[in-house]
């Protein structure tokens, strides 16, 4: 978000002095770190949570459609950031992997076959299929086929235009453009306070975490994009848009494998329906990876759980978030989220054996030597005041500003950092909104689109989408070459910007 933020601020306004601080000493190595969430390009091609089922059985697309219209907002800035060397390698942060989903039983099918009867008509979905039959169903995916019982029914919803994304890699191509541009990079810098003079502007103390020596940085605009530890910070900046709001720590695990035989054997992301109780952040699904050049395979997500609101975090990050604002929220989630909590425990206490039983519902055929266990990152899902309630969790993802538009935070988790563009076009015209209306023509060579609803305009959403295929070189096979087994086990790190405007 944060490096998104400023490549579009850098572009839309050269001159202005921007500072990005970083409390590690590499960008985009927290949440944005490929080890560390599912690199999926979410745009609801293939995540069943945003299509639910009403109570007379016809399917809600509401959700899907919006997420979809915002990935499109992402993609087209990709292609522009692409053809004008913002971003200079494309195929190291964006490949082609088909979205699928993937449900059992009869049931089941039913529902996914109205799923697809639902979307299909809209110009964003209309090349997903539909698939029920066995022969094809092991075709395009030999991996899930194998060792498979066929007497219960299967089916597919298949989009072959879906993406896997590096967002480390592509939040490093843009933090690069804006510091070649002239913007300051202070890595191993913590952010240690935040306030407000009576000039409007922020004083963002700074510590060098290697040297101890503190600096103070004066900024007409404050955006805090710091993951899990953006909470503490907005409080530290006291403005009352934050103010209610909590945080709620789950961690991720996956199971891993570079095991070339099963990459060649599965190239597709798969996702299938929850636990029943789960929330909606469980839904468990097959990954391709294509990661530093290579392909790899990751099945989950397993709850971990860890009072730490980032990876590289302190255990005494959520008791010190708990504050008299937010008490009652915090308190009233407590109470009332004990299906969260009994998932949770229940994830704690799986062996690595149950995890890979847990794999076999998708690929029957897997052996529990071929994969390893992986730590994900950190997630804070957002607690807010509810009437009535006390307090809420919520597993989207959140932006808060201040009044005056002086300072802006991200909360929340999926769809994340598919979404960041149109998350910070909404970012840059609420705080800037003295300067929106001059940078929308600009805006508008960035985004095409911008402000149309695609899904309204079939033939600009042809138009967009063909030309982003071609310069996203979409329209080639992935780039990633199998990986070796057990070659280059890889740990994440901590993705923490605050990026600062003066």
């Amino acid at each position: 978000m944060s490096a998104t933020l400023s490549a579009l601020l850098r572009l839309l306004e050269p001159n202005w002095s921007m500072t990005l601080v970083e409390r590690l000493d590499g960008a985009a190595a927290e949440s944005s770190d490929p080890w560390n969430n599912a690199g999926t390009g979410h745009s609801a091609l293939c995540e069943l949570n945003y299509t639910p089922a009403r109570p007379d059985g016809s399917i809600d697309i509401t959700k899907a459609v919006h997420v979809n219209e915002q990935f499109q907002v992402s993609r087209q800035f990709w292609a522009y950031a692409v053809e004008n060397g913002v971003i200079p390698d494309v195929r190291s942060f964006l490949n082609p992997i088909p979205h699928v989903s993937f449900v059992q039983g009869a049931d089941n099918v039913d529902y996914l076959k109205r799923r697809y009867e639902a979307l299909v008509g809209n110009p964003l979905f209309a090349s997903m299929e539909f698939i029920d039959d066995r022969d094809e169903f092991t075709r395009r995916l030999p991996l899930m086929a194998e060792k498979r019982d066929f007497s219960q029914p299967v089916g597919l919803n298949w989009t072959q235009d879906g993406t896997d994304v590096d967002f480390g890699s592509l939040s490093r191509q843009l933090i690069g453009f804006g510091a070649k541009a002239g913007m300051a990079t202070l890595f191993g810098h913590d952010v240690r306070d935040l306030s407000q003079g009576s000039d409007g502007t922020w004083t963002v103390k700074v510590v060098n975490r290697r040297t101890g020596v503190t600096r103070k940085i004066n900024a007409k605009f404050v955006f805090v994009g710091a993951g899990g530890g953006a909470l503490p910070l907005l409080q530290k900046a006291g403005i009352k848009e934050a103010k209610g709001f909590g945080g709620f720590p789950v961690g991720g695990q996956w199971l891993r494998s570079g095991n070339q035989a099963l990459t060649a054997a599965h190239q597709a992301k798969v996702y299938g329906l929850p636990p029943l109780g789960a929330p909606p952040m469980s839904v468990p699904h097959l990954d391709t990876r294509v990661i530093n050049g290579r392909s790899w395979l990751l099945f989950g997500p397993f709850a971990g759980w860890s009072p730490k609101f980032l990876k590289q975090g302190k255990v005494t990050d959520l008791p010190f978030s708990v504050k008299p604002d937010n008490l009652v929220s915090m308190l009233g989630v407590g109470l009332t989220e004990m299906g969260l909590l009994k998932y949770l425990i229940g994830q704690l206490l799986l062996s690595e054996s149950d995890r890979v039983d847990a794999l076999r519902e998708f690929a029957p055929g897997v052996k529990d030597s071929d994969w390893e266990l992986d730590i994900a990152g950190q997630r804070v899902q957002v607690i807010r005041k509810a009437k009535g309630k006390g307090g809420v969790l919520e597993f989207g993802t959140t932006v808060l500003t201040a009044a005056d538009g002086s300072i802006a935070g991200l909360l929340g988790a999926s769809p994340g950092a598919s979404t960041a563009v149109p998350a910070m076009v909404d970012v840059m015209q609420r705080c800037f909104s003295d300067r929106y209306q001059g940078w929308l023509p600009r805006l508008k060579e960035i985004v095409p689109s911008l402000g149309i609803e695609l899904s309204d305009e079939p033939e600009l959403f042809e138009e967009v989408w063909a030309h982003g295929t071609k310069v996203l070189k979409l329209d080639k096979p992935a780039g990633g070459v199998p990986a070796a087994a057990g070659d280059g086990s890889a740990a994440g790190t901590e993705h923490s910007p605050t990026a600062a405007t003066a």
